[in-house]
């Protein structure tokens, strides 16, 4: 499939494979040509090549720590893509003449060449996650690619690994120490893993734009409802009450322990039973889970509809 300009929605490469991409392809291999070191004896051929397959060069330098991050990303991203492009290697440091040509001003530079031409670029060390949707802008999503450890995380989390969980952030928060959201993410499993003040203490140490933006607010409502919700004896307490303070009570610890359907439709129910209840608890408390969940949970939409229903 050809590379696709989204500017224009005109095709910038040719459709047809090489016969080294046929070739790995059809052995279901990952080729071996598709990391190259360049320098000034290849720049030239590398614009050539690009006429028939994109480039992704990579510019920089040996002093440049974010660079050691973000080349084995791309190192992997090129194998699991196995031919819709060639990754090229430019140390700045000895190749300054081409950096200057290239317009490069600090690293990691890494700019996408078709047909000769610069497609687009990128500057620092990004995630693979942004990585991934930088160059899904360009090519289709090859097959059988790997999970990505936030796929990786997110779907031990979904099988009650929290454990796993936190260790996959806690690796990304080290690798990645300037990308906020990695911190928030770990938070995120630290809660679930029953360490609620490890938790706290990580978001509290985040600039302030991001401790109050709404993934960590989302976190920290978590970590307070867990504090919040009844213990075990006080829950037993309740058996028999069906007054509103006791379907309240049930509702909060439904929500600490991650039913969250359940604790929204008995919060949604009260709000409806007695909207006076804790001055519009049901209410207020509705709105805090869906911080926790965050706005595009299926969850959150759900009831968001329905309490806005309710509520007009």
């Amino acid at each position: 499939m050809p590379i696709v300009d989204p500017r224009t929605g005109e095709p910038l490469t040719s459709d047809t494979p090489t016969e080294t991409a046929t070739a790995a392809q059809e052995q279901g291999q990952p080729r071996d040509d598709l990391i190259i070191d360049v320098d000034r004896s290849n720049i030239q051929q590398l614009l050539e090549t690009s006429m028939q397959v994109p480039v992704l060069l990579d510019c920089w330098a040996p002093w440049c720590e974010p660079c050691k991050n973000l080349m084995p990303v791309l190192e992997k991203l090129t194998r699991e893509y196995n031919g819709a492009f060639i990754l090229a290697k430019l140390n700045i440091d000895d190749n300054q003449d081409i950096a200057g040509q290239l317009g490069v001003r600090s690293v990691p530079d890494v700019k996408l060449i078709s047909q000769g031409g610069l497609v687009d670029h990128f500057q620092g060390a990004l995630p693979e996650k942004q990585v991934r949707e930088w160059l899904g802008k360009y090519f289709p999503e090859p097959e059988g690619a790997q999970l990505s450890p936030e796929e990786q995380a997110a779907a031990a989390l979904e099988a009650g690994d929290a454990d796993t969980a936190r260790q996959i952030y806690a690796e990304l928060a080290q690798q990645w120490p300037d990308y906020g959201p990695y911190k928030v993410e770990l938070a995120r499993t630290l809660v679930a893993a029953g360490e609620p003040d490890e938790a706290r203490a990580l978001l509290d140490a985040l600039p302030p734009e991001e401790r109050d933006a709404p993934a960590a607010r989302g976190v920290r409502a978590s970590i307070e409802f867990g504090e919040e919700a009844p213990s075990a004896d006080q829950l037993a307490a309740l058996e028999g009450r069906d007054d509103s303070e006791a379907q309240y009570q049930r509702a909060l610890r439904q929500v600490a322990d991650g039913q969250y359907e359940s604790g929204l439709e008995a919060l949604l129910a009260l709000m409806k039973r007695d909207r006076a209840y804790g001055d519009d608890a049901a209410r207020k408390t509705l709105l805090r889970v869906f911080d926790a969940l965050g706005a595009d949970h299926p969850l959150t939409v759900t009831y968001r509809r329905k309490l806005f229903a309710q509520l007009y």
